[in-house]
């Protein structure tokens, strides 16, 4: 999962940071609002982390930006205020959940479960579609049809979890390079073909009739095959 984090204050984002990439999320942290939402509307994050009180632009007016555009990614607000007319206005402006500092770490990764369960097909931990089911905390790769599974490699679990959570869609090789590698990295689009083809044999390795499909000129699709 990567997860866009837009907060000011030095230590907490790097706190916050921390316990993120611990938990095994991939974090992008802007501390302004106008860089904020310039990553936010680039559709790569599976959930938002927004501060409210931020230099540039603050985090209801970002809230109402993103979702003007017709963008559904989660967010959870994060501010010192507990008024609850400042809840109602963070949830008005587009927010999904509301936290105020300070919070307990425990609370901040339960309500990302939380929002990761409302947003994609999980269950108990795991990512499904058709015949696979992909297991979040091991990485591993399993087919329900007939019990074989076999652990994946970082890049290899990130591409099936985007594929799972945007099922029925066509993914650009932008698109995973931009997910995958970050907005930072120079990564090329062959790394990207290239780990869709390691991903490719992993599924092949047990056994799955669920498949990537290239669509030529536009991207990439999961498919279920035969199920």
């Amino acid at each position: 999962m990567r997860l866009l984090l837009v907060e000011d204050e030095k230590r907490m984002a790097q706190a916050l940071c921390e316990i993120l990439r611990l938990e095994k999320y991939e974090v992008d942290h802007y501390a302004d609002g106008n860089s904020g939402l310039d990553a936010a509307e680039s559709e790569i994050y599976d959930i938002i982390i927004l501060d409210v009180m931020l230099p540039g632009m603050n985090g209801y007016e970002i809230a109402r930006k993103v979702r003007q555009k017709g963008i559904r990614t989660p967010i959870l607000m994060l501010t010192a205020k507990s008024e609850l007319d400042d809840k109602v206005t963070g949830l008005d402006s587009g927010a999904d959940d509301y936290l105020t500092k300070p919070f307990m770490t425990k609370e901040l990764l339960a309500r990302l479960r939380a929002l990761v369960r409302r947003n994609i097909n999980m269950l108990d931990g795991n990512l499904s579609f058709g015949d696979i089911s992909l297991d979040t905390n091991t990485s591993t790769l399993s087919c329900t049809g007939n019990g074989q599974s076999v652990r994946l490699s970082e890049k290899e679990y990130r591409i099936l979890e985007y594929l799972i959570a945007n099922q029925g869609q066509i993914l650009t090789r932008e698109q995973f390079a931009l997910k995958i590698w970050g907005v930072e990295s120079d990564a090329e689009y062959n790394n990207v073909e290239v780990y869709m083809s390691f991903t490719r044999k992993k599924l092949a390795f047990v056994g799955a009739k669920a498949e990537i499909k290239a669509v030529r000129g536009m991207g990439y699709e999961l498919r279920c095959g035969n199920v």
